[in-house]
């Protein structure tokens, strides 16, 4: 047997060929996937999360076709760490970028992630996915380690970098490697309305705008890679800037929402572009974002991939706190019933809206109460893909594939959440219990207090959090601090000092 192997390879090679070719035939093709990610809209911004003031009937209908998840939570409250959750299936203690931070010096983009890192689109790349990147990337520059062609990316257009991504008229966006110019002004997005100008006159804020609406540039993007990638599978990714700030849409979508409620000016005195109708403006920010989803669902529909196409709607973080920028996120309570926002660890901070529908596969018109995260997205989708086997032993999500099928599936042990950014932060959430400390990167800007102890609070009961619990709970505050303490995997770079330095200790509760 030996003698024939050696002396006809070409007929192993053939039969070898032939078998592949035929469980090729008989095997389905994997399903697509349409990732959408939006950039601070918070758990409340959607109709079908309780929104009254701003229309999202595409939105909605993903909702009514799938399942709605009430307890999901982004990887972070804050965007580049969140995207890195995502992309890597560990949580930010364990994850490489851990807090928003500029990349290399001289370059165009955040700190960049090691090669290798991003295993959910390496992953997919491996099984013989197409990759499509259409929004803001905030994981390297290009040509770095973290630009996205370098982390299994076929394709990538938008923005690199987040900070340029503060204006939605910008003078480039990348495609792939290149630039590709806009027909838009040099401006910065950060500025006030001089004080000669009229606040009330539309004429004060036409420098503020150009020709060519990123969003709608890269949602064209999005839809010709539909429609060049439909015979194989794709990973569609659309990382929208919808609707981080500045406030900024174009003249017919703000016309829809004109008088619909009380306005004034915002002068842009906190931060951000000045603008005439902010409240009207972030309405009708978020409407035109639901109508280019519209457009990508119809894209699938009309290529014939419906049914063979996972739809993921979801957000980086919670929306801005206050008024930031000229938003008015309590009027629109933004954040539902939840308590802070973004760059937070209460609820509103990282729960957000998340909604997954796959027709005649996903059980439609569900919803969910499990607790999940990023995290989870990695081995969920490989689950999906039917390449479970796939899935990295060395990461902190679970697959939580069974849900969507309609399946019973055990509860989360628990989930993790850690941030060295405004003034030092830890989450853990066990069942309906969750712990939360603050202050634990002393001597900071956002960090002049002492190490704050662990906080307390049963969400099933305190879902606003307003009844610390910790002292008459020694024992869960105890179990909390031990798997706190055990998640918490140092990193020079982000690192938070009352974790890392002995001499740094919380208060006790």
């Amino acid at each position: 047997m030996a003698a024939t192997r050696s002396r006809f390879p070409w007929l192993l090679l053939a039969a070898a060929i032939l078998h592949g070719d035929m469980l090729g035939a008989d095997e389905p093709r994997r399903p697509n996937i349409v990732f959408i990610l939006c950039d601070d809209l918070g758990y409340g911004d959607v109709g079908c999360y309780g929104q009254e003031r701003i229309r999202t009937p595409n939105i909605d209908q993903l909702a009514r076709e799938g399942i709605r998840f009430t307890q999901h939570y982004s990887g972070h409250n804050v965007c580049a760490p969140s995207r890195c959750v995502l992309m890597t299936g560990k949580h930010p203690g364990h994850a490489h970028i851990r807090d928003n931070r500029g990349g290399l010096k001289g370059s165009e983009g955040q700190e960049p992630v090691p090669a290798g890192e991003l295993t959910l689109p390496l992953t997919l790349k491996a099984l013989g996915y197409r990759l499509g990147g259409f929004g803001k990337w905030g994981l390297g520059p290009v040509g770095s380690s973290g630009d996205p062609l370098q982390q299994g990316f076929d394709r990538f257009f938008g923005y690199n970098c987040q900070a340029v991504a503060h204006n939605s008229y910008p003078k480039h966006l990348w495609d792939n490697d290149q630039r590709r110019e806009l027909r838009n002004p040099v401006f910065s997005p950060h500025q006030r309305l001089p004080k000669d100008r009229d606040p009330q006159d539309p004429a004060s804020y036409t420098e503020y705008r150009g020709q060519d609406y990123a969003p709608d540039v890269i949602t064209e993007q999005a839809l010709l890679f539909l429609e060049q990638n439909r015979e194989q599978p794709f990973f569609l990714y659309y990382p929208t800037t919808v609707p981080h700030l500045a406030l900024q849409v174009p003249e017919d979508s703000l016309n829809d929402y004109e008088g619909a409620f009380p306005d004034k000016p915002y002068p842009g005195d906190r931060s951000y572009l000045p603008h005439r109708t902010p409240r009207a403006a972030y309405a009708a920010m978020i409407t035109r974002l639901d109508r280019e989803i519209g457009r990508i669902v119809a894209r699938v529909q009309s290529l014939g991939l419906e049914e063979q196409t996972l739809f993921i709607f979801t957000s980086d973080n919670g929306p801005p706190v206050g008024r930031l920028g000229g938003t008015d996120t309590p009027f629109f309570q933004s954040a539902g019933d939840l308590r802070g926002g973004k760059g937070s660890f209460y609820e509103g901070g990282f729960r957000v809206p998340c909604i997954v529908r796959w027709k005649n596969r996903i059980p439609a018109g569900r919803t969910s109460d499990r607790v999940c995260g990023f995290e989870d997205w990695l081995p969920t989708l490989l689950d999906l893909a039917s390449a479970a086997e796939k899935i990295p032993g060395a990461i902190d999500g679970i697959s939580f594939a069974p849900t969507l099928r309609g399946d019973p599936q055990p509860p989360r042990p628990f989930l993790y959440r850690e941030s060295p950014g405004y003034g030092g932060q830890q989450y853990i959430r066990i069942g309906d219990w969750k712990g939360i400390r603050v202050n634990l990167n002393p001597g900071s800007k956002a960090g002049n207090q002492a190490p704050g102890a662990l906080q307390l609070y049963d969400l099933a009961a305190d879902r606003r959090e307003e009844t610390d619990l910790a002292n008459q709970h020694p024992e869960i505050v105890a179990r909390m601090l031990a798997l706190m303490s055990e998640q918490h995997r140092r990193s020079e770079l982000f690192p938070i000092r009352a974790l890392d330095e002995p001499h740094v200790k919380p208060d006790s509760p």
